[in-house]
């Protein structure tokens, strides 16, 4: 299947500043029709799987912001009922759409950058109390299913899938890596071992990392998890916690998906820095590799 490629590029091209601390979680506050716009844009490409604007949203970072608790759940909530409203628009034409409700990890609400370290100094009971309840609202929106993204390290791995199996709900999960490791240092064999008895990962890979990681990873993944693959990477540049943005040149390259499908990959996109032509044509060069 094809998946969406970033919200937060997208939601910059069109105008909005992502400055604050919410990152994209801000527009399901300020402009939820700009959130529904960019899902709207990345089914014209082909993406036929919405990420929702849940991967920076918690009740603890809205209620920092200034939300009450109905407040911030609700808003939670409406990252995923916001995606199937695009999705149902689309419903007559037939082709079959999902939308996946995004699990950040922990460290992306401290928005310090922590998210591509890991190791946040705190133990698995305190992990569990932060993702149970964000889960918990996310699954109660109804998504197709769940999208565990950037996870920077194998304990915080641990806990989550231990969570998605308590609940019951389809889920991929995919970890940041760094060549062939962990973000926080761990072997990528070790990391997907975490997934090969979960009875609700059907899929697990590797997001936001360099293009030229991904197969190596697949490969593990595969070997290691015995799951199909998720792969979708970054455009290759470095991230600069300080200022926000992306820094150097794009290596996002559509050519290579071909042999990430090959290797096992059944989810295939793109995250940030990735948008709706980059996604346009990776479903032009993976119908042309299938045909």
């Amino acid at each position: 299947m094809i998946l969406d490629g970033g919200l937060s590029n997208a939601l910059v091209a069109r105008g909005h500043d992502l400055s604050d601390d919410l990152w994209t979680a801000a527009l399901l506050r300020d402009r939820p029709e700009e959130v529904a716009a960019v899902h709207r844009a990345y089914f014209a490409a082909g993406a036929e799987v919405a990420t929702t604007a849940s991967y920076q949203a918690s009740v603890p970072g809205y209620e920092r912001a200034g939300l009450s608790r109905p407040e911030a759940e609700a808003l939670v909530r409406r990252s995923v009922t916001l995606a199937r409203e695009v999705r149902d628009e689309l419903a007559g034409d037939g082709r079959r759409r999902l939308v996946a409700a995004s699990v950040g990890p922990y460290g992306a609400v401290l928005a310090d950058g922590s998210e591509y370290r890991g190791r946040y100094g705190i133990g698995a009971a305190r992990l569990r109390d932060f993702h149970l309840p964000r889960l918990e609202l996310l699954v109660s929106a109804g998504p197709d299913l769940l999208a565990v993204e950037t996870i920077p390290d194998l304990d915080e791995a641990a806990v989550l899938v231990d969570l998605l199996d308590e609940l019951g709900v389809p889920a991929w999960l995919s970890y940041s890596c760094a060549g062939d490791t962990t973000r926080a240092g761990q072997p990528l064999a070790e990391a997907f071992a975490v997934v090969a008895g979960s009875t609700a990962v059907v899929a697990a890979g590797v997001n936001c990392c360099a293009p030229e990681d991904v197969l190596p990873a697949l490969q593990t993944a595969a070997r290691v998890s015995g799951r199909p693959g998720v792969a979708y990477p970054n455009s290759g540049q470095g991230w600069d916690s300080g200022t926000h943005s992306w820094q150097g040149p794009t290596a996002y390259d559509v050519r290579l998906a071909p042999d990430w499908v090959a290797a096992g990959a059944t989810y295939v996109g793109g995250c940030c820095e990735v948008g709706p032509a980059d996604i346009s044509a990776l479903r032009d060069v993976l119908g042309q590799s299938s045909s």
